[in-house]
């Protein structure tokens, strides 16, 4: 699923929290995007989960892990996942609802994607989250809870979305499931119960899983990258060869 496609950085979970940092350190002007896989697998925490990392770097041969400045629980990366990240001006109107209300154009089109590709999803209201409470077990993985717009397939969490919002502009960021996640490997690496990677199974879903074949990582950013220019309008784009610029390669 790896890939130089011009519309797709290729990078590690540490150059694109990396990228995040840098762009928010400076007033936002104009929206910013960039779409990503990754070339190994790894773990990002959320910004209340610091003792959880710390834990989970006790270990030996993990794989690479990083804390978000965004709330929320772990997110595994990987091949199997295409990302997003929107950088926007605080000011933006696509950001005037509210916080939660942000998300709901991000959600509603990828959920658009997913169903032209014929895979059955749908963003989930609030009201839909208040009436689907998730497994207090599974908390602490980002994939393990429902939150308002993000996208779900048979009743299963497909795509997540998080946000953080800082006085120079808004990072808006989703995860889409291409293939399906080694669920078993993060449960170990965190020492998570036996009974959480297959639990995380039975709330999560995959374009994989859904279609019998996972799509290309470049074909879907290509697919998702138009929408977006649709609703954003003209935006920097990754030039040819320009994955290096995400960071130094870890």
């Amino acid at each position: 699923m790896l890939t130089d496609d011009p519309r797709l950085a290729v990078v590690s979970c540490a150059q694109e929290q990396r990228w995040h940092e840098a762009l928010l350190e400076h007033p936002v002007h104009t929206p910013q995007l960039r779409l990503w896989t990754y070339r190994r697998p790894g773990v990002v925490f959320g910004c209340s989960q610091a003792a959880m990392l710390a834990r989970a770097r006790g270990g030996t041969d993990l794989p690479e892990m990083v804390q978000r400045r965004s709330g929320g629980g772990a997110v595994l990366t990987g091949p199997w996942m295409l990302s997003t990240s929107i950088v926007l001006p605080p000011d933006h109107r696509l950001l005037g609802g509210g916080t939660v209300s942000s998300y709901r154009w991000l959600g509603a089109l990828i959920a658009g994607l997913l169903r032209d590709m014929d895979v059955p999803a749908r963003a989930l209201t609030p009201e839909e989250v208040r009436r689907t409470p998730s497994d207090p077990a599974l908390n602490w993985a980002c994939f393990g809870s429902f939150s308002p717009w993000e996208v779900v397939a048979d009743g299963k969490k497909i795509a997540g979305l998080a946000q953080l919002r800082r006085r120079n502009g808004v990072l808006l960021t989703s995860g889409t499931l291409l293939a399906s996640p080694d669920w078993q490997a993060l449960c170990t690496v965190l020492a998570r119960p036996a009974g959480d990677a297959a639990a995380l199974a039975r709330v999560t879903t995959s374009c994989e899983e859904q279609l019998g074949a996972a799509p290309l990582a470049d074909s879907f950013a290509s697919d998702l990258q138009q929408m977006l220019a649709d609703v954003l309008g003209e935006f920097p784009t990754f030039p040819r060869g320009a994955q290096a610029t995400a960071g130094p390669q870890a």
